[in-house]
């Protein structure tokens, strides 16, 4: 199952595993069975810490168990945990054996404490670059608290139950038999679910904190360069972010950051996260900007209000708060999205194997996710606002030589349909003709570029009629001592490197603004009176 490479790559880990524990796998005479029991095999002839029994009695077949010597499991994978989890699956092996995991020990006292019993199950896609977050957070919940039950279910392998429980995007997550929540989760976002006392205990000590020289609002690619550049100028330098590393998260291949060859969304957040951590930057995560004060009469300091009821103070304020997915904004959108109306085709491409989809949006992101999708589903429907594909052309070549996708230009989306439960069609207007059409089709993948994410910010300070934040050449906005970088202003072409350079210039014009404001007045000329004899 696994090649020499990644054998000896694992045994390397295997190493660090100090309890002994067992896989007990429940499988039958299916291919997939069959597949699963050769990556165990391989495990344990790896390590002598580890045994494998064949005689589990779940009913989902193939999955397996990892449980120490006399406790019962408490982490389930019903998947051969390859792919984006394969990552997953050696932490499990880790942390089970034995091996600490990496959390604040703040948070680990935090899920030890939870009081209850949690029986999460996680349904993914091996395919979802989001997934992992998810699984890897829970299966560490599951080592650290014996009251919480983890498995993880590969969509793909579990069509059936899928579809009755109609899950058309991944991550899904359900507790005690309940939906939970959806998209990437990780332990700090699991327990402000599960623990209904955190939100307060956080506004308490996010306003106890001492002002900040300089505080970022927003952790992608702007943030952190903001707040790099601004750490290393030795001043008092924090980030306030509702998810650290932005939209980079929700990105699969990233291929054109110079210098780096080529790696993936989630590598380059926790990338910058580290680097950020280097200086000594507060990252304060999971929290949601409300409002912004400007300083005012008696005080010089600009305060941001959280949505927990906490608030922060700086002398100077970066605004990065980035960009979110556009909605198309039509009837269905709303009531099917999660069930069949979907935003990111890597995640949940693989939960429509063989069936119909749409994708609205004719520029790159659409014309790549209607290439993706091809190869998986069975036929793909592009739906374009223009005359024309405005993807690049060698895209736009490689979507028509595929045989399984239509292409409509000049299409305008009117409606997605459904049978009150998931999608069933998509009905479009000819904008040439005037004619209307209906698709049948079981997902919508939309596709359809940004919106600032700034709603937070009307009426505090200049904003463009799209929501764009207006900014001048340092990144200065139109309120003394706030400035703002990213996808969220005015700056043309949103990339992430356009982004990181953006951030830095902004930290830069605020570190200008504090020394300038410091600065001493002079003094005033002295009078010489001329005296006359």
């Amino acid at each position: 199952m696994l090649d020499s490479n990644l054998k000896s790559q694992l045994k390397s880990y295997l190493e660090r595993v100090t309890l002994p524990f067992e896989i007990v796998a429940s499988v039958d005479a299916t291919e997939a069975s069959q597949e699963m029991l050769g990556l165990l095999n391989d495990i344990v002839e790896l390590c002598d810490k580890i045994t494998l029994k064949t005689d589990g009695n779940d009913a989902r077949r193939p999955s397996f168990t990892l449980s120490r010597i006399g406790e019962a499991p408490r982490i389930r994978f019903a998947a051969t945990p390859m792919g984006h989890e394969f990552t997953s699956l050696v932490l499990a092996l880790l942390q089970v054996g034995g091996h600490p995991p990496k959390l604040e020990a703040e948070l680990a006292q935090q899920v030890r404490n939870l009081d209850g019993d949690y029986r999460f199950e996680v349904f993914m896609s091996l395919g979802c670059h989001n997934c992992p977050d998810v699984v890897q957070a829970l299966n560490l919940m599951a080592v650290l608290n014996p009251r919480i039950q983890s498995t993880i279910i590969d969509g793909a392998l579990y069509q059936d139950e899928v579809a009755r429980r109609e899950i058309l995007a991944v991550p899904m997550i359900f507790l005690n038999g309940e939906h939970f929540g959806q998209g990437r989760m990780g332990v700090e976002e699991i327990l402000a679910k599960v623990d209904t006392g955190a939100a307060s205990r956080d506004a308490v000590k996010l306003s106890a904190k001492q002002p900040f020289d300089v505080l970022i609002v927003g952790g992608g690619p702007a943030g952190a360069a903001a707040a790099v550049y601004a750490a290393r100028k030795g001043i008092r330098t924090g980030v306030v972010a509702e998810r650290f590393g932005g939209q980079t998260l929700d990105t699969l291949g990233i291929e054109n950051f110079i210098s780096v060859l080529e790696t993936d969304g989630p590598k380059f957040a926790m990338a910058l996260e580290q680097h950020a951590k280097q200086y000594g930057v507060e990252i304060m995560n999971l929290q949601r900007a409300e409002k912004l004060i400007p300083a005012g009469p008696g005080s010089d300091l600009i305060e941001v209000q959280l949505a927990n009821g906490g608030s922060l103070k700086s002398k100077t304020v970066i605004l990065s708060t980035g960009a979110r997915w556009r909605e198309v904004n039509v009837p269905g959108e709303a009531q099917y999205r999660n069930h069949g109306v979907a935003y990111c085709p890597h995640c949940d491409g693989p939960l429509f194997k063989g069936k119909r989809v749409a994708v609205i949006g004719g520029g790159n992101s659409g014309v790549e996710a209607a290439i993706d999708l091809a190869g998986i589903v069975g036929a793909v429907t592009l739906i374009e606002y223009g005359d024309k594909l405005r993807a690049d052309a060698v895209l736009v070549n490689k979507l028509k030589s595929l045989s399984n996708v239509t292409i409509h230009t000049q299409a305008q989306t009117t409606e997605i349909t459904g049978d009150g439960a998931k999608v069933n069609g998509l009905t479009y207007t000819d904008r040439a003709s005037g004619e209307s059409h209906h698709v049948e089709l079981e997902g919508v993948f939309v596709q359809i570029g940004l919106v600032p994410n700034s709603e937070w910010l009307q009426g505090t300070l200049e904003l463009t009629r799209h929501g764009e934040i207006v900014v001048d050449s340092r990144g200065q906005t139109s309120l003394p001592g706030v400035f703002a970088a990213g996808d969220v202003t005015t700056v043309p072409f949103k990339q992430i490197i356009i982004a990181t350079g953006d951030g830095a210039k902004a930290a830069l014009g605020a570190f200008d603004h504090l020394i300038r404001a410091s600065a001493p007045a002079p003094a005033a000329p002295k009078v010489v009176e001329a005296v006359t004899a």
